[in-house]
């Protein structure tokens, strides 16, 4: 299913005053094999505001690629921000976010549906193409999201431009906890209200 390309053009056409800036890499070791995502995102004068970066499971480049993506946008909307500009270094899902190549991956297909559906809710939106050399912040969290996963250790991190999670945990820290009346209370560490979590439980 080809993307609408009336849903991006209009939206590329006059950069706002004030924008988010998302550089975003995915890759997979194997491809597939263990995957993560890395994004950088910065203000419009270059400022770091936020990295995020996840361990994915086994998975293939193009769906590291994709839900690095869907992390930036997620990000820019539950913070408020209406227009993005993303640079990612997959030429192939900038030119099916563009509507320039069809999505015949049905797994592809739901991603790319999600993206659009979270572009939608954006008053201004770009996405471009650079070479991985200029976007190795963003490669760089990617390859450290399949360590982590491959090491076992902690799998994701949402992370403010500081190097803290909002709240003062580090990022990269594995917290504990336990299960009382199917609420996890935390034994070490805190995190910020409204964290997203994902939970592997141990005997």
């Amino acid at each position: 299913m080809p993307a609408s390309p009336s849903l991006f053009t209009h939206r590329e056409a006059t950069p706002p005053q004030h924008y988010l800036m998302a550089y975003t890499d995915g890759g997979a070791r194997g491809n597939p094999g263990p995957a993560g995502y890395g994004v950088v995102l910065q203000d419009e004068a270059g400022r770091k505001v936020a990295e995020l970066s996840e361990y994915l499971g086994h998975q293939t480049n193009n769906f590291a690629e994709y839900q690095g993506l869907i992390a930036a946008l997620e990000y820019a909307l539950e913070y408020r921000y209406k227009a993005l500009k993303v640079i990612s270094d997959s030429e192939l899902l900038v030119r099916q976010i563009k509507g320039i190549y069809k999505v015949k991956n049905p797994t592809l297909r739901d991603l790319h549906a999600r993206a659009k559906q979270l572009i939608a809710q954006l008053d201004w939106f770009s996405i471009g193409h650079a070479l991985r050399d200029h976007n190795r912040d963003a490669d760089r969290l990617a390859n450290e999201a399949m360590d982590r996963g491959t090491n076992r250790a902690a799998p994701g991190t949402h992370s403010a431009g500081s190097g803290q999670a909002p709240g003062g945990t580090t990022p990269d820290a594995e917290l504990e906890g336990v299960v009382r009346h199917g609420v996890i209370e935390l034994i070490n560490g805190r995190l910020p209200e409204g964290a997203r979590v994902k939970v592997w439980p141990r005997k």
